[in-house]
């Protein structure tokens, strides 16, 4: 399926919705495809423009759907009626994700996180098929590929952080059985219900950034308090110079 890409600070997003993002996978599984995902959020656009080799390899994974207000945001003010569609989080395409596995009984593998974390998904999901699991810290790659391999999940779910896990992803897709490859950062908790994400009136604003912020600040606090004035920034230059461009022709 073909979506639409917005380009925003050379980044290309795919201007799709959950529902787009779900039929992927199922067609991808059903018709046994190979697709790999990623979300693009102000900080994986401030990573992009700073370092190369990260830029180079976002641009080989398929679908790079939209994560978070500030995308959303850029997109409408640097093109209207025509940027994104919808607000997308990673967050909520997660639950949904989980949901329609339940559902269509689609298996997983989980490479990421902690082992604490990886132990709750299995406590707190026991309709989900769970055909293995890897935390994010101690692993060594050709052994989990095989691992994973072996195991031939439908979905495997890298939960490195960026730009980690697209990096790992892409050097090693062409070796891996699994129909549906997504980079999912910390949404890995979202499966074991322990990601912090606030109350629900703070997620419809858009503010869930402000409650990672007070959990994890000496983590968090150059990427939020620095990264996002600096997109900010760039975003607003960006319009100036395409309303110049479009006064010139």
């Amino acid at each position: 399926m073909k979506h639409k890409v917005l380009n925003i600070l050379d980044v290309p997003v795919n201007n799709v919705t959950y529902f787009d993002l779900l039929e992927e996978i199922r067609v991808s599984i059903l018709h046994l495809k190979k697709i790999t995902m990623t979300s693009v959020n102000v900080n994986t656009i401030n990573l992009a423009n700073n370092v190369a080799v990260f830029r180079d390899n976002l641009s080989q994974i398929e679908i790079k759907h939209p994560d978070g207000i500030g995308v959303y945001l850029a997109s409408r003010f640097l093109f209207g009626k025509d940027g994104l569609k919808s607000k997308i989080t990673g967050s909520d395409f997660y639950n949904e994700l989980k949901k329609h596995s339940i559902k269509n009984n689609w298996s997983f593998f989980f490479f990421g996180d902690k082992e604490e974390t990886l132990s709750e998904i299995l406590k707190v999901n026991p309709e989900l098929h769970i055909k293995g699991m890897q935390n994010g810290y101690i692993y060594d790659s050709a052994k989990l590929v095989n691992d994973i391999n072996t195991s031939n999940p439908d979905i495997l779910l890298v939960g490195l952080g960026s730009p980690k896990q697209e990096n790992w992803i892409v050097n090693h897709k062409s070796s891996l059985n699994a129909n549906v490859i997504i980079a999912v950062g910390d949404g890995i908790k979202m499966f074991s219900g322990t990601k912090k994400r606030g109350p629900s009136f703070i997620q419809k604003l858009g503010l869930e950034w402000v409650v990672r912020l007070i959990y994890e600040p000496k983590r968090l606090w150059k990427r939020y308090l620095i990264g996002n004035p600096i997109f900010v920034f760039k975003i607003l230059k960006m319009k100036l110079v395409g309303t110049r461009a479009d006064k010139k022709n």
